[in-house]
This record gives structure tokens, C-alpha cells and sequence, in this order.
């Protein structure tokens, strides 16, 4: 039985864990060296590399750990939709206000304008944190329009991770 608790599986979570070749069985098979000779540098050297080149992830592996590519394109266009109208409005505080100043004669302070554009700004680097959390990570389930349910349920399984990782270390 696993020493681990059982526990929900995260949406995009791989479903085994990858198993690691043992070492000792690379160097059971080698047959340039022997136990009667010394292995020449060369030989360690090539031992080195096929360890290295057995410890890498196989392509199958990476494929299982990355975000499935709807969740993904689903990631980023919250992330545009959120960030690139609050960035889009920070730009146009500056157009805004020109034409205000030059065309109709308005006094405006320069520090309004600055605090609205560093307003607007900020909420475009919220925007793309919501953006990510909002967009619901199950394959099936598109979410809402707004992804507040998906919002708080995402922000959940991150604050648990960060838990568990740091009682982990």
C-alpha cells in the first residue's frame, strides 16, 4: 500500500507517476567493462551520458504533463480579454487626455492622468492573473462567463499545492 494519501487528482494532472530506470542496471549490461580491468576514461564518460540520457523525460511523459490544449486556449483568451482591455484603456488615458488638453482647452492635472493609466495598467497585471485562475482546467467543462465558481476553485487547488510543497521541504 502507498505511504501517500489518496487524494483528487488535479484536472490536468499526469495519471502515473513516471518510473525511474535504476542505475545499477545500466552498469550490469555494460560489457567493455569488466571486473578484472579498470574502465578507461572514455567508458565513464559514455556511462555518464547514457545515465543522463535516461534520466531526461521521454516525449510521452512531457505530452502526459503539459495543460491539455483546449484548457489552453481556453487560458488565453480569458488572459487577453482581461488584460488587454484595462492595458488598452491605460493607452487611451494618454490619447484622452491630449486631445482634452490640445483640441478642447480642458486643464487636467498631470497626475490624474498618470494614477488612471497606472490604474488601468494594474488592472491589466490582475487581468492576467484572473485570466489563468478564471478558465475552468477540466477538458469537458467550459465554465462560466465570468469564472468566478472556477475563479475560487482554482485559487483553491493552487493555495493546497503551495500546502503541501511547503511541508514537503
Amino acid at each position: 500500500m502507498s505511504t501517500e494519501p489518496s487524494r483528487e487528482r488535479l484536472p490536468f494532472e499526469p495519471r502515473q507517476k513516471r518510473k525511474k530506470n535504476p542505475k545499477a542496471q545500466n552498469s550490469s549490461t555494460n560489457p567493455q567493462a569488466t571486473p578484472k580491468e579498470k574502465p578507461s576514461q572514455t567508458t565513464v564518460k559514455q556511462d555518464k551520458k547514457q545515465d543522463k540520457k535516461q534520466d531526461k523525460p521521454t516525449a510521452a511523459s512531457n505530452d502526459s504533463m503539459a495543460i491539455p490544449d483546449v484548457v489552453s486556449k481556453r487560458m488565453v483568451r480569458r488572459m487577453a480579454l482581461m488584460c488587454g482591455i484595462p492595458s488598452f484603456l491605460g493607452i487611451a488615458t494618454f490619447v484622452v487626455s491630449y486631445l482634452l488638453i490640445t483640441q478642447v482647452g480642458v486643464e487636467l492635472p498631470h497626475v490624474a492622468v498618470i494614477l488612471v493609466s497606472m490604474g488601468c495598467f494594474g488592472l491589466g497585471v490582475l487581468g492576467l492573473s484572473y485570466g489563468v485562475l478564471s478558465a475552468s482546467w477540466e477538458e469537458d467543462i467550459p465554465g462560466t462567463f465570468f469564472g468566478w465558481q472556477e475563479f475560487t476553485t482554482n485559487l483553491g487547488r493552487l493555495t493546497s499545492a503551495w500546502r503541501a510543497a511547503k511541508t514537503k521541504s
